[in-house]
């Protein structure tokens, strides 16, 4: 169970590096001491919702793979290319 947790995790924080950059807009006029490249609203609620359920899905596929259907990254080793 605790690698499962792992493994969601690992999914939902390269989800959240994917989903950070969508829909930034930048301030037009930013404040003194204010980074220019800052986004003026970055709704992090809203992209940690969309980065759950994206990683849900996303691990919801693995799970499915590796236990419902048997599937392996061992599996992985036995399929040999064009001989």
């Amino acid at each position: 169970m605790f690698s499962q947790i792992a493994i969601y995790l690992l999914i939902w924080f390269v989800v959240l590096f994917a989903v950070l950059p969508f829909g930034v807009k930048h301030t037009a006029e930013p404040k003194p001491g204010h980074d220019p490249g800052a986004p003026a609203n970055p709704n992090l609620w809203r992209k940690a919702l969309a980065t759950t359920v994206i990683s849900l899905l996303i691990w919801g596929v693995y799970y499915y793979a590796t236990n419902v259907l048997g599937f392996s990254i061992r599996d992985l080793a036995h399929i040999t290319g064009p001989a």
